[in-house]
């Protein structure tokens, strides 16, 4: 049998619809109570949630590639913390991005004083995400000959890095809570047989113990997690199921959620440069805001994040990290014998440069304005990505032409190209929030996120480990997909052979 661009479905379909609409009514209430959910954009009250879009049944992934990925992180975990403790590299990387990007430039500046003054915390907390997709186009494509003379290219032949996020990594809990939604669902289909091909996830309870471990070696017992948290947080669950693990886990561990405006109020440094928020001295700050512009209403705001980037609490994201998870980072990364900087291990290099698609400079030079006249020339090709976390940013294919005309020769420097990734092709039912009943089977793509938890600073490496996965299905149509956005929605792999 020839291979086809697209991956076979978990189960059979379509489902009988009588069958099909009671079971959607039931993961619906499912989903809700189990807190697979999030505020409502449109209908905002925070006394009320929406389950979050989901897929009824889980979407195939291949069992090798999703090892593989397992398996990368660690050393990913390690490329970044080397990376983001490499003041040349950050310097020499971002200096033209700084001077027409505001943004990146204000964190760039923070970085520096910090540098100047001496941090005040030598250890970093990362929680990080590599995100993955499939691509069904790679030049050395896996194919099947069969009794067919025409070789077709197979599902997928290799996976791709997207992007790695360096701060307010999320869904450690949406992760793991849409097997669980997946696994009831299976059951009540009569399939549990396929629940052993869903990989178990423990995103939450990994994420978790990384921040409880960066509290033990604060080592003050009476020292609390602050939460660095959005004026509104839409995302609630993915945030406070966090929030909660950790207190049952360790009752004696008190958690604060503030934004930056009330940091910037309440807080002060002491004697010894510990963050104080009232009568309480701050051990960890797990950043879940600061992540783009609109969380920075004036210089109060940065003014905080200086603040607590000069504390002694061990930050998640440090501001170094911040400045590794930058798009133009990850674009030099990509660059021919740049990973020999980070990472001794032939192997390891090899490993890590075969998920690199093409990243593509857009500077004012020789090189940017190559990429410029190759953008224009094929679109359809490319993304194009800003400095920015959060989803939304992003310009894709056709749109693209428009967009760099409309940028000077320096404003380009704030963006990198990418070569667009084209993944297999999935189908299901997506459920939405006032979606049809009963739903429709929809062509599907997803990406894979690996999450990772590093704790260490420049001399040594504390712990470093992969902790759990998330996945996130889009339509096959759409180009950006975050969940928190509106336009993606929950899911889980089922691995395939």
């Amino acid at each position: 049998m020839s291979c086809k661009s697209t991956l076979e479905e978990c189960i059979p379909l379509p489902i009988p619809e009588e069958e099909l609409i009671d079971l959607t009514v039931k993961a619906k209430d499912w989903a809700i109570m189990h807190g697979a959910a999030m505020r409502s954009k449109t209908n905002f009250s925070p006394d009320s949630l929406n389950f979050a879009p989901f897929l009824l049944t889980p979407s195939s992934f291949p069992r090798k590639e999703y090892e593989k990925a397992v398996e990368l992180q660690p050393i990913i975990n390690r490329l970044m913390h080397n990376v983001a403790h490499d003041e040349e590299f950050l310097t020499t990387t971002l200096a033209e991005t700084i001077k027409v990007d505001e943004f990146t430039g204000n964190l760039f500046n923070i970085y520096k004083k910090v540098l100047s003054n001496g941090f005040g915390q030598r250890i970093s907390l990362g929680i990080l995400r590599s995100d993955l997709m499939l691509e069904s186009r790679c030049k050395s494509l896996v194919t099947s000959k069969g009794n067919n003379e025409n070789e077709k290219p197979c599902a997928f032949c290799c996976w791709k890095q997207v992007e790695i996020n360096t701060i307010a990594s999320g869904f450690g809990h949406l992760g793991p809570v849409s097997r669980a939604i997946q696994s009831f669902v299976l059951r009540e289909l009569n399939h549990p047989e396929k629940l052993l091909s869903m990989p178990e996830n423990r995103a939450l309870s990994g994420i978790c113990d990384g921040m409880i471990r960066a509290w033990q070696i604060y080592n003050n017992p009476c020292a609390i997690i602050l939460f660095l948290i959005e004026d509104i947080s839409y995302n609630i669950c993915d945030q406070r199921f966090h929030e909660f693990y950790i207190r049952e886990m360790c009752p004696h561990i008190k958690i604060l959620r503030r934004t930056l405006t009330e940091v910037y109020k309440y807080g002060k440094l002491g004697l010894n440069k510990e963050l104080l928020l009232g009568d309480c001295e701050v051990s960890v700050i797990y950043f879940r805001a600061g992540y783009e512009p609109g969380h920075y209403h004036s210089h109060n705001e940065w003014d905080a994040r200086y603040m607590m980037e000069c504390s002694t609490a061990i930050k998640c994201p440090s501001i170094h990290y911040h400045l590794a998870g930058t798009k133009k980072v990850q674009q030099a990364l990509a660059e021919p014998g740049m990973l020999e900087r980070f990472i001794n291990d032939p192997e390891e290099i090899k490993a890590v440069g075969k998920i690199f698609t093409g990243l593509y400079s857009l500077e004012d030079n020789e090189v940017g304005n190559a990429t410029y006249e190759m953008a224009l020339k094929e679109p359809e090709r490319f993304v194009l990505k800003p400095q920015r976390e959060g989803g939304g940013n992003n310009v894709y294919g056709l749109d693209i032409p428009d967009a760099l005309r409309k940028m000077t020769r320096v404003e380009r420097s704030a963006w990198i190209l990418m070569d667009l990734i084209k993944p297999p092709i999935s189908r299901g039912y997506m459920i939405r929030p006032g979606g049809h009943m009963p739903p429709p089977i929809v062509d599907v793509v997803s990406e894979l996120g690996i999450f990772g938890v590093i704790i260490g600073d420049v001399d040594n490496i504390i712990c470093n480990y992969q902790s759990g996965h998330m996945l996130r299905t889009k339509l096959s149509t759409a180009n950006e997909g975050g969940v928190a956005a509106g336009l993606g929605a929950l899911d889980s792999p089922y691995l395939v052979d």
